[in-house]
C-alpha cells in the first residue's frame, strides 16, 4: 500500500507522496525577474480578465514570457486554470523553464506543486499564499511573489530573484 498525503486544496485532492519525493528531487534554474516586468504583468493581464469583469466570480491563470502573456485561461477553481495551462503548454511543447505564472487566486501548496512540475521558477498572485506554499516554494526554489497590483507587491521567496530596475513613488 502507498503512502498518501491529503492535501488541503479546495477540491479535497489525494497527493501520493511519490509525486512530492519526485518534486524534492526536481532544481528549478535560478530565473531573474525585474519589477519592471511583473509590473508590465500587472498592467497587461488586466486586458485578459474578460470574464472576471463581468461575473466577479473567476480565476484567471497566466503564463507569461517576460511581460508577454503568452497563454490565459479563466475557470471557476485556480487549479482547473493551472491544470489547462499545464495542458495546453504539454499539447504545444512549451518548457515552463524561462515563464512566470500568474494567478488571482491565493497561493497553495497544490499550486506550488504544479508550477514545479510545469519547470516554472516564478509565481505570481493577486492574492496570497498559505504557509505550506510558501515553505515548499522555499524548499524547490520557486519565487514567489503575491498581493501583486499595479505597481505594488510583496515577495515572499526568492527576494535574491528579484531586481528592482524602476524607482518606487510613495
Amino acid at each position: 500500500m502507498s503512502a498518501r498525503i491529503v492535501s488541503t486544496g479546495c477540491g479535497q485532492g489525494t497527493i501520493f507522496s511519490c509525486t512530492l519525493d519526485t518534486l524534492y528531487e526536481t532544481r528549478l534554474p535560478k530565473t531573474r525577474v525585474r519589477q519592471s516586468t511583473l509590473m508590465l504583468i500587472l498592467k497587461e493581464i488586466s486586458k485578459h480578465n474578460l470574464i472576471y469583469k463581468k461575473s466577479g466570480s473567476v480565476h484567471g491563470c497566466g503564463l507569461c514570457r517576460g511581460a508577454e502573456i503568452l497563454m490565459f485561461i479563466e475557470d471557476v477553481g485556480r487549479n482547473n486554470a493551472a491544470d489547462t495551462i499545464s495542458g495546453k503548454m504539454w499539447i504545444e511543447g512549451v518548457s515552463g523553464e524561462d515563464k512566470i505564472l500568474y494567478m488571482t487566486g491565493r497561493l497553495t501548496s497544490e499550486i506550488v506543486m504544479k508550477a514545479a512540475q510545469m519547470r516554472i521558477p516564478v509565481l505570481l498572485s493577486r492574492s496570497g499564499i498559505t504557509q505550506m506554499a510558501l515553505e515548499l516554494a522555499e524548499d524547490l526554489g520557486i519565487t514567489i511573489v503575491g498581493r501583486a497590483r499595479q505597481t505594488r507587491f510583496l515577495i515572499f521567496s526568492g527576494k535574491e530573484n528579484v531586481s528592482f530596475d524602476v524607482p518606487i513613488k510613495r
